[in-house]
């Protein structure tokens, strides 16, 4: 048994696709099947998450929480400059990689966290071992900020991002994509170019989550319809966002990454919340004025030493203090247990996290596949009769019936690129269809009778196939035979019990 044998595939599509790769190898040069064996390797992998965003977004904030461990340094230093690469690993350890492909193993700093400077001249990139559960299932990529610093941190991230120019396999498979409150060109581009780091796939609805961070900053009278609550706020302006980033992402999600890195790394400790129960105690005057900003939060003369506010704004900033306070106010009995909780849940990361679960985790399988089968065309770009022979292997595999989420995944990248064109509602539905994970959600009835569905699934279906013989274009034909038979797969789980 080989190391690559002896570890778990994401699925049976993955499986698949790996039984083509070797079987392949045979029929191809010796430089295209190296490139297979790396394609492989990665099919054996976690699916590959890359954190992306601009400067000072709280990317790295996020991948700590995301890992649950205070790992990532957040302030600007030579470590937010360079590629970091988390993954799982049954001891906890740091290898620098050189330009030169030297490794060289680090020490963590005191407070366990990745040394801010490292000493050495020629680092590529970093890749960091460690033994948390949920680097199982994803690497988690922090990226260097975009539209920032110098031109080098940007080649870096758009090194990591390009396949090709590293090798057709490299790059990650899925992507958070962080904002914070204005969407601007830059961001647009920035998606655009995860065409490359998905092996020259798209950027979509199947592998691109966003998350609007940072929005215990919005202001919420400058937000209609907020009532001024910063948290509706916060889903007005993720909405409009998800608007603007349509069809790029599959979601934009608010988060306030400090609270949720605070809450989820251990950062909250009972000395904090012994803080908390002696700023609750103050009267509800001072700590108004307390809580204006932050320089009259450490500054104002009180009982609690300033080091000690200092910390608090540091790990929650005002609004979770006034979060938190207010938590106090209404149960003084709170333990620092239950505090973190509240903590928690205000920091909005619940909702980031199931949804990375729903569209990442859940369809791991279909989106490494794709990628697989993305990289190996890539690769096999060159002779034209062993071209020929991958194209040929390929159609065999996506024949199968068992192989049409690769085909819905390719119809889904293929819509929201713009690569086929749709009218705007016919859009819409490709989309549903292929973006939500559960069977009412795909057909837009949610709630409604197991008999409604099926009717409708029906009806869909035929439509669909309708429209692919009688009046699309051969692009868009391709299309709809896909979602014809993603209709029919639907009404067939459904009257088999798929629905309860």
């Amino acid at each position: 048994m080989t190391a690559l044998q002896g570890q778990q595939l994401a699925g049976p599509l993955c499986a698949a696709v790996a039984h083509l790769c070797a079987a392949l190898q045979q029929q191809v040069s010796p430089a295209t099947a190296a490139g297979f064996q790396e394609v492989l390797r990665r099919l054996h992998a976690p699916l590959q998450v890359a954190v992306a965003g601009r400067i000072k977004s709280g990317k790295s904030t996020l991948v700590n929480a995301l890992i649950g461990r205070r790992v990532a340094p957040t302030d600007v230093g030579e470590c937010t400059r360079l590629v970091t690469r988390y993954q799982y690993g049954t001891v906890d350890r740091i290898e620098v990689v050189l330009q030169d492909g030297r490794r060289q193993v680090l020490p963590f700093d005191a407070s366990g966290m990745i040394p801010a400077s490292l000493g050495l001249d020629g680092v590529s990139h970093i890749e960091a071992y460690l033994t948390n559960a949920v680097l199982r299932d994803f690497t988690v990529i922090d990226t260097p900020g975009l539209g920032s610093l110098d031109a080098a941190s940007v080649a870096r991230t758009e090194e990591l991002l390009d396949p090709v120019s590293r090798s057709a396999v490299a790059g990650a498979e899925a992507v958070l994509y962080v904002v914070t409150q204005g969407v601007r060109a830059d961001d647009h581009q920035t998606l655009a170019a995860f065409t490359a780091a998905t092996a020259s796939r798209e950027a979509g609805p199947v592998n691109a989550v966003a998350a609007l961070n940072k929005v215990d900053a919005v202001a919420p009278e400058s937000v209609a319809g907020s009532d001024g609550d910063v948290w509706r706020a916060a889903e007005i302006l993720a909405a409009k966002q998800a608007e603007l980033l349509k069809p790029r992402v599959a979601d934009v999600l608010p988060v306030i990454s400090l609270l949720a890195e605070s809450a989820e790394t251990g950062e909250f400790t009972s000395a904090d919340a012994d803080a908390l129960r002696r700023l609750a105690a103050l009267d509800a005057d001072t700590r108004s004025m307390m809580l204006m900003s932050g320089d009259l939060f450490t500054s104002w003369e009180c009982d609690v030493p300033a080091g000690v506010r200092s910390r608090l704004l540091e790990k929650l900033d005002l609004y979770g203090i006034g979060r938190a306070v207010a938590a106090l106010d209404a149960e003084p009995g709170l333990t620092a247990g239950a505090l973190r909780r509240v903590l928690f849940d205000a920091s909005g990361f619940a909702a980031v996290r199931a949804r990375l679960d729903a569209v990442f985790r859940a369809r791991a399988d279909g989106i490494k596949a794709a990628a697989a089968l993305a990289s190996i065309t890539s690769l096999a770009a060159g002779e034209p009769g062993e071209r020929q022979r991958v194209h040929d292997a390929i159609e065999v595999l996506l024949a199968r019936p068992e192989a049409h989420q690769l085909r819905l995944l390719e119809a889904l990248t293929l819509v929201s690129s713009g690569a086929v064109t749709l009218a705007p509602d016919l859009t819409e539905e490709v989309l549903r269809v292929g973006s939500t994970p559960d069977l009412p959600g795909q057909l837009g009835l949610a709630g409604r009778p197991v008999g409604q569905l099926q009717a409708h699934a029906l009806e869909r279906a035929g439509w669909w196939r309708s429209f692919a013989s009688f009046g699309a274009t051969p692009a868009q034909a391709r299309v709809a035979h896909v979602v014809h038979r993603a209709y029919f797969l639907i009404w067939q789980q459904l009257r088999a019990g798929g629905h309860r």
